[in-house]
């Protein structure tokens, strides 16, 4: 989820101090010798998996819930504000924040406008072409697209490394997506905190990452994720919140393009070559393991 990648554009904003300490040592009076200290032992840090974990059944059953939920719109709308830290100069993380209005329709259709620590970034797909704009600079990308969202999103990724966070929430078979490779469930309890309302919180993993989510307990929407990623040795903290829900409401056709980006100069899509943290790397084959991954963009952008 959620990264060193904004919409294509590297956050490189990083904070070094360096502080020096001097001191005088008198002439007449030597220093001691000091024995060697043994070396500090770096704890480990902990593994992603608890070995004495299973698959719970009352955890499965609160995602399987919010999947369908998700999987049953035929259209829907909503927010992610989602926040990712990355390591300054000095070891202790920075945090990022990306907010971005997501619309679509299924099969064939989806808006994703982004802003936040970084270029403002627009994403259209209507069932023929995608296009990834850049409002600031004025350049947009076109290419021809699938005529599906899932496989739009692949295409995106393949052609520009543009991947979204939230893409577990929006592709056909969410369920299908997380469960694959899943080595632990359990559930947490309950939140009366997270969204304006009463969540259940559950927690999952498998050989990648660690995701506790917090899903309505009426309404069975996700509200927030958090994730940790196994092979980041620093175990940075990826979170994601999901509000203004908006379910099976029509949206306007129009609503999936834009004339001020089919005005801009155009650029061709391409890979960013993006350097990631460790443990963030998407995968090469395939399509991107659709967990909580920073987010990365287009054209210039990608």
């Amino acid at each position: 989820m959620i990264r060193c990648k904004s919409h294509g554009w590297t956050l490189l904003f990083t904070l070094g101090v360096l502080v020096v300490a001097t001191g005088a040592v008198a002439q007449d009076a030597p220093p001691k010798a000091k024995k060697p200290s043994p070396a500090a032992k770096v704890p480990s840090p902990p593994p992603v998996l608890a070995p004495d974990f299973t698959l719970e059944p009352k955890a499965i059953d609160i995602l399987k819930a919010a999947c369908s939920r998700l999987a049953a719109a035929k259209s829907m709308a909503f927010t992610a504000v989602v926040s990712y830290e990355s390591p300054s100069r000095l070891g202790t993380p920075l945090i990022y924040t990306t907010k971005s209005d997501i619309a679509l329709q299924r099969p064939d259709k989806l808006r994703v406008i982004t802003s936040g620590d970084g270029p403002a970034s627009e994403f259209y797909y209507d069932g023929k072409v995608m296009m990834a704009f850049e409002p600031a600079a004025n350049l947009v990308a076109v290419a021809a697209a699938p005529p599906t969202i899932d496989a739009t999103l692949q295409a995106a990724y393949d052609a520009a490394a543009i991947y979204f966070p939230f893409t577990d929430v929006i592709v056909t078979d969410p369920y299908q997506d997380i469960a694959e490779g899943l080595k632990l469930a359990f559930y947490i309890g309950q939140s009366q905190i997270v969204g304006g309302t009463t969540t259940d919180m559950i927690a999952y993993a498998n050989d990648n990452v660690f995701v506790q989510m917090w899903v309505g307990a009426e309404d069975k929407l996700p509200r927030m994720l958090r994730a940790v990623f196994k092979n980041d040795p620093a175990r940075m903290r990826h979170q994601m919140e999901l509000s203004n829900w908006q379910l099976d409401t029509p949206v306007a056709a129009e609503a999936f393009t834009s004339a001020k980006a089919g005005s801009a100069a155009h650029i061709k899509f391409a890979r960013p070559d993006p350097h990631l943290p460790p443990g963030l790397e998407p995968p090469v084959q395939g399509r991107p393991a659709l967990k909580i991954k920073p987010a990365k963009t287009s054209s210039k952008e990608g």
